[in-house]
């Protein structure tokens, strides 16, 4: 069932994460560990080792009490779409073609069973994005009760990331077939992490649709490789023509700023 937008063009899911709403509390992290079977460790002091598919930064301006100023940057899988569609850092550089551009989803997957741990998608990915399994998960008694049956849990020696909780699609797709429908509803395909996120700061949707609240936020300028209209809007390393599906709002200026800096992705000591 081939999937459109309004403008009969295939979609393009991406999110809008406003940046003046979000207080760091955490609350999308452990909903994407939890629905998408990441695995953790006894000892999850080393951070180097720990996988985590949405991460939170804390951004500050740089200036001293009474003017200083906190932010909270949470940052999935940017889901790439390069200069020319389909062409994300991560796939173009993958030899066993794991990760995949989807065309009719613009969702940049990762295939399990294809990946042989060559981690050249690490190195390619300019926002630190994927994780390497370096340990086969183990799970305490009872632990497993809690996996979720829709996503596999992965093996030692590969990469994984976020993939907008893909097994969602489908099911909803599933759904609406049944039901002789061909279009999905927006509130029919949600990620986890937006749906947990107690102050609403996480939206998600078609950016081609313009029905959808992701489009009207974002407001993606798809002729010139979707750069945000909305001037509260921007995305990280916007520089680097990777093209990305996450838009970020915010009312302050140096945030915006700190976005087009490289130097913030590369600080493990400013997130959580």
């Amino acid at each position: 069932m081939k999937q459109t937008g309004d403008n009969g063009k295939a979609q393009r899911f991406g999110m809008v994460i406003d940046l003046d709403k979000c207080t760091g509390c955490g609350s999308c992290m452990v909903a994407c560990q939890a629905e998408n079977n990441v695995p953790f460790r006894e000892d999850e002091s080393d951070k180097t080792l720990s996988i985590t598919w949405m991460r939170i930064y804390r951004l500050t301006n740089g200036k001293s009490f009474p003017d200083a100023e906190i932010c909270y940057l949470p940052r999935p899988c940017q889901h790439c779409d390069g200069l020319h569609e389909g062409h994300s850092p991560c796939v173009s550089v993958c030899p066993a073609t794991a990760t995949d551009y989807d065309g009719l989803t613009g969702i940049v997957s990762q295939i399990y069973t294809r990946c042989f741990g060559c981690r050249y998608c690490m190195a390619a990915c300019p926002y630190h994005a994927r994780h390497f399994n370096w340990w086969d998960p183990v799970w305490p008694k009872g632990m497993e009760q809690y996996l979720n049956p829709d996503i596999s849990v992965r093996m030692r020696g590969i990469v994984e990331k976020c993939g907008f909780c893909f097994q969602r699609y489908q099911k909803a797709l599933e759904k609406a077939h049944m039901q002789g429908r061909r279009e999905l509803e927006e509130h029919e395909y949600q990620t986890s992490c937006t749906q947990a996120c107690p102050a609403g700061a996480i939206v998600f949707g078609d950016l081609r649709n313009p029905h959808h609240k992701v489009h009207q936020l974002a407001q993606p300028d798809f002729k010139k490789h979707g750069r945000p209209k909305n001037p509260m809007a921007f995305r990280l390393l916007e520089e680097l023509g990777t093209n990305t599906k996450i838009y970020y709002l915010s009312s302050k200026k140096w945030v915006r700023e700190a976005g087009h800096n490289p130097s913030v992705m590369d600080k493990p000591e400013e997130h959580h």
